[in-house]
């Protein structure tokens, strides 16, 4: 299924067999009111209570006599201690034990005849009792009151050694939470009590709130008081030094009621809920260590036919209010919405009928989430029991007494990737699986093998664009933060198509008034991201149109024979210099592509541009990082720029068996080539259009299977429209590839005639042919008088070394030669010292008699 539950802890398997050798034990010593107790066959009351910080899990089970026993799981050393029993028949409400073990806090109340649960009867007491545990010692009455009371210690950050002192928040169904300071000392050795139990001090956290939501491992209190019929949603942090501030407060569009009270996360959920979950308001916070700060929110079901939900992206500024289609009126909601934390994503599901995997870090677009319905089998897979989020990706599953960790299941993403219909799943699902992370390289072959398969299969995307882009985002962004708001996360900037079964409505919400002024950890990245939202706009993502216009700057000045400071130059070619040995050095497999074999200087051109905007791009806006460590990432994501089309490029070539030379340009393509260079066709066009380097070679390679796979006219119109680029090598090897056969004739010379003047000077001398030398006599003709002054005529006419009475051919040829002779350092043909007037003269002589058919 989508998600993979690893199982953290199992009642059943962890607890029973413990208390069942227990039981057996004490039967064979004939032990009465001692040890863990005896369960005889009331197996059915063991549950859990909470879940502590570092893990431990308390749970409670009854004898039968219905003396309540507190058992504890240490997540650690896997091993199960009694803690204590109460040799009355109660109910437990809520429990807690604090880091060193020595303090239990327990809030009990009467059972009722019934059996129902957590129902005060008329004039009863719930009892909150602390609890002296090491050893087994004095009981403590912290309240006694006539409604519900939860407790739970707090957790320090640094557990090196015992603490003196300890916190207790007790959460009252008043609408109060206070802070007990419970001051411990060891007597006696080892025996740890409560100093000055009579007095312990205790302060007010907060009052009048309707909801409240415990996060065990950030040690975080959020809670919503209501000011004036608006829901006000505010953050307690508890600090290592058991102090606590209020980080934050955020208005929330949504309407609570003033006689609800909801508790999340205070221990666990008792089991008579469960049937009317459906009936109640769902609402969670979700943190994530990036700074983001999701509020998840589902108003009363009050629809057979849709189901509404809205998730708050305080780190965004904006809501979504999603309104998922239920399908047949017939299929009623028995089951609660769930609402689960998957560290870049959260999970909305509604058991049997939909599950919603939301990006948080990137929620723009809903292409970038995956919907589906209660007609696919990810659905049913689901669990059907609800599932409780706790910190971070644990959950809790209350109904079998399991606690997992949430994951993303990567390798059913990717067999899902294979069988999705929708492009908007693909796109989903291919970040999805990307941001898993675990062995990419592995990953990478996996997406590209499908790629490969599916080339053509995308009408809304270029598939092998939003790979590359991607890909590229999540081998840097994970490793430094703010990176998600510097570098591209997705090719695709819109998106218009609906997405069967959910409509959504967006809104800008109030961010939240930040009420500290000194940040560390996750609130210094919060507040990041807050600033964020109020001062860029637009938006920061890098892009390459400074590098588009200065490379076609570069391209022009050589084509024309300027070229601004070498050094500036030598700077750009250096850049890729580093890019390639950077690539080469994550990359020691032999190549079977014959790439990375030439210079190409406009590629090289082009990677050196690009790694010197980006790298200014986060000089200016990555604050805290060092320069060195921004100039190492920006080499690491240009190479893995070139690294995923080389890759594509590899599969390719060993799934159609090609051999690891240059293809030659005789002879006829077959099936394979056609094949790669359909893929490499596809490659230019995802590249092009972003305006990314290709590896050095790639536009000869792809040039000569262009001229292997296709007709002459289909060759000249992709040179003409730009999808085949000509580069010197390519056409090099088809000057001696080729012979000169009629048909090898018209394309050497249809190539020619589109190359630039310098390369197409450089290319006719290698063709040895009457038409590469009327050529090269029309271009230095053409640089000969560029400049000329006409001059009085001499005298004296110089016969040609043909035996041709032709004056206007001998005066053109006497001109020719003044020239130079008085401009022979200036025009003198570089390499080529035979070409003058007289090979000029040979030329047209030749050209003319050939068109006479002389």
């Amino acid at each position: 299924m989508a998600l993979r539950l690893v199982s953290d802890f199992d009642l059943r398997k962890d607890v029973l067999p413990w208390l069942r050798a227990q039981r057996v034990a004490s039967a064979a010593a004939g032990a009465r009111g001692g040890g863990p107790g005896v369960l005889e066959n009331n197996y059915e009351s063991l549950r859990i209570l909470n879940v502590e910080r570092n893990g431990n899990v308390i749970y409670t089970y009854k004898d039968n006599k219905g003396n309540v026993f507190f058992g504890l799981y240490d997540s650690q050393t896997r091993q199960n201690e009694h803690l204590y029993t109460f040799e009355k028949d109660l109910h437990v409400v809520s429990c807690s034990v604090n880091s060193d073990r020595t303090l239990l806090a327990a809030s009990l109340v009467h059972s009722t005849k019934e059996g129902r649960k957590n129902e005060l009867q008329p004039g009863s007491k719930c009892l909150t009792l602390l609890v002296e545990i090491h050893p087994v010692n004095n009981v403590k009455v912290l309240k006694a009151v006539d409604s519900y009371i939860w407790v739970q210690f707090l957790y320090p950050h640094v557990e090196s050694h015992p603490l003196p002192e300890n916190h207790l928040l007790l959460v009252s169904e008043e609408k109060y939470i206070e802070k007990f300071h419970i001051q411990v000392i060891q007597e006696d050795g080892s025996r740890v009590v409560i100093k000055d139990s009579g007095h312990l001090p205790r302060e007010r956290v907060a009052e009048d709130f309707v909801w409240a939501q415990w996060d065990m491992s950030e040690q975080r209190l959020y809670y919503i008081d209501l000011k004036k019929s608006r829901s006000i949603l505010k953050c307690l942090q508890f600090s290592a030094d058991e102090k606590f501030n209020l980080m934050f407060e955020a208005p929330l569009d949504i309407t609570l009621s003033d006689s609800g009270f909801k508790l999340v996360n205070f221990g666990c959920d008792d089991l008579q809920d469960q049937e009317n979950l459906s009936k109640h308001l769902t609402l969670c916070v979700f943190t994530n260590h990036t700074g983001s700060l999701c509020v998840c929110y589902s108003p009363k079901f009050d629809s057979w036919e849709k189901f509404t939900y809205s998730v708050f992206y305080f780190h965004k500024g904006h809501g979504k209010t999603f309104t998922a289609a239920l399908g047949s009126v017939d299929s009623h909601v028995t089951k609660g919405l769930t609402f689960l934390n998957l560290d870049y994503y959260l999970a909305v599901y509604l058991p049997g009928h939909f599950f919603h995997l939301l990006n948080i870090q990137h929620p723009d677009l809903i292409c970038h989430s995956l919907f589906l319905t209660g007609n696919s089998e990810v659905v049913d897979m689901l669990p059907h029991s609800p599932l409780q989020s706790l910190s971070g990706s644990l959950v809790l599953d209350w109904c079998s007494g399991k606690l997992y960790r949430a994951l993303l299941n990567q390798s059913y993403l990717l067999q899902f990737l294979w069988n999705a219909r929708l492009d908007c799943e693909k796109m989903a699902v291919l970040h999805c699986v990307l941001s898993c992370g675990g062995d990419r390289r592995f990953l990478e072959a996996k997406i590209i093998q499908w790629i490969s398969e599916n080339i053509s299969a995308c009408h809304s995307f270029d598939l092998i664009q939003e790979f590359i882009t991607a890909s590229s985002y999540w081998s840097i962004c994970p490793e430094t933060s703010n990176m998600d708001k510097l570098l591209p996360y997705s090719s695709v900037l819109t998106w218009n198509t609906e997405i069967p079964g959910i409509t959504l409505v967006t809104e800008e919400i109030a961010l939240p008034f930040m009420k500290v002024h000194s940040f560390k950890g996750y609130w210094e990245k919060l507040n990041s991201n807050l600033e964020y939202v109020k001062y860029s706009k637009p938006h920061l993502h890098y892009n390459n149109s400074m590098v588009r216009r200065e490379w076609h700057s570069l391209i022009s000045e050589e084509k024309t024979g300027r070229r601004r400071s070498m050094v500036y130059v030598k700077n750009i070619l250096d850049n890729a210099t580093k890019v390639i040995s950077n690539l080469e050095a994550r990359n020691l497999e032999p190549r079977l592509t014959p790439l990375f074999q030439e210079e190409d200087n406009h590629q090289r051109l082009l990677m050196g541009l690009m790694v010197s905007e980006l790298k200014d791009h986060l000089l200016r806006h990555l604050q805290g990082v060092e320069k060195k460590k921004i100039e190492q990432m920006v080499l690491d994501y240009v190479s893995k720029l070139l690294d995923l089309v080389c890759q594509i490029m590899e599969t390719s070539w060993r799934k159609h068996s090609l051999h690891p030379c240059v293809p030659h340009f005789s002879g006829r393509a077959s099936a394979a080539e056609f094949k790669v260079f359909h893929i490499m066709t596809r490659i230019l066009e995802a590249t092009k259009s972003l305006f990314l380097p290709l590896p050095p070679g790639f536009h000869t390679l792809h040039t000569i299977l262009g001229v292997h796979c296709l007709p002459l006219h289909n060759l000249l119109h992709y040179i003409d429209s730009g999808v085949l680029l000509l580069t010197e090598t390519a056409v090099t090897r088809l000057m001696k590839d080729l012979d000169n056969t009629e048909k090898n004739e018209k394309l050497k010379f249809s190539i020619i005639v589109r190359l630039p003047p310098l390369i197409g000077q450089k290319i006719c001398r290698l063709w040895d042919h009457p038409m590469s030398s009327n050529i090269i006599s029309r271009n230095h003709v053409k640089r000969l008088l560029q400049n000329y002054k006409k001059k009085p005529p001499s005298s004296v006419i110089h016969k040609s070394s043909f035996s041709v009475e032709f004056l206007p051919l001998n005066y053109f040829v006497e001109i020719l030669t003044d020239i130079e002779c008085s401009n022979q350092a200036l025009y003198a043909f570089e390499g080529h010292d035979n070409v003058d007037a007289k090979f000029v003269e040979e030329a047209a002589l030749k050209h003319t008699m050939m068109l006479l058919g002389l």
